[in-house]
């Protein structure tokens, strides 16, 4: 697929990796349409722009209904969808047992809810508004990238819920694959490891040294033009499908 012709939804991108890929996208003559509840901060994106590449629906990606609507809002104004990048996520660290303290389950539910549920929620409505996509001369109608992380293989002490969240979409990622290949779509997901996003915003240079110091190399934090890139190269490669790619510097995180 030609990267200039891109008709995306990118969730989470008002900010982080997702902020990145909506103005690749645009910078390369796409359009995105942004899915996210930060309006504000969608919508300083969505000023950088003049010519209408961006757009912004405020979307809360576990709400089914909302979602189904949204979606049907970005058709009507893109005309079709042929690529959905899921960035929205959190990440709120809690271990299982603390002082003697079982972990809130509702701090649990909440990374499954957002990260795993939400990022399917979103894909099965694109999925099937990719359906009745034309497709072109490879026979593709559209392209599915979801994030999934390195703590999905390599969890943390204290990510228990993001982990799981995380591994749920490694997992799901083929079979969904196999499911759409017969109409055409592309499913994959992108595992990044240390990437300077909002997660790391308030940390000390110290601690950010040292964070960078564990990547083989190049010993740095990630930069998230380097995942909007990813996301080019897997949209411009039409053999590359059911994979979940690492994003990494080469890293294995250690137990903390």
């Amino acid at each position: 697929m030609d990267f200039s012709k891109v008709k995306a939804i990118v969730t989470g991108g008002a900010s982080g990796l997702g902020e990145a890929t909506v103005r690749h996208i645009a910078e390369s003559g796409g359009h995105a349409v942004i899915f996210d509840v930060n309006k504000e901060r969608a919508q300083a994106v969505r000023a950088d722009f003049d010519g209408g590449q961006v757009g912004y629906i405020e979307t809360d990606v576990t709400n089914a209904l909302q979602v189904e609507e949204s979606v049907g809002l970005a058709v009507d104004q893109l005309g079709h969808i042929n690529l959905l990048v899921n960035c929205a996520g959190i990440a709120t660290p809690g271990k299982v047992v603390s002082k003697g303290q079982p972990l809130a389950f509702e701090r649990f539910e909440k990374v499954i809810q957002v990260n795993l549920v939400g990022s399917f929620n979103v894909l099965r409505v694109v999925a099937a508004a990719m359906q009745e996509n034309e497709p072109n001369e490879d026979g593709e109608r559209g392209v599915i990238i979801s994030t999934a992380s390195v703590a999905a293989f390599e969890g943390q002490i204290g990510q228990a819920a993001y982990s799981a969240s995380k591994g749920g979409i490694v997992s799901m990622t083929l079979p969904i694959a196999r499911e759409l290949a017969r109409d055409g779509i592309r499913v994959l997901a992108i595992a990044p490891g240390l990437m300077e996003t909002p997660m790391f915003e308030g940390l000390p240079e110290a601690a950010i040294a040292s964070l960078s110091a564990t990547v083989p190399f190049p010993p740095r934090l990630g930069r998230p033009v380097e995942y909007a890139k990813l996301v080019k190269s897997i949209v411009d490669n039409p053999l590359l499908n059911g994979e979940v790619i690492r994003l990494d510097g080469a890293i294995r995180m250690q137990p903390k």
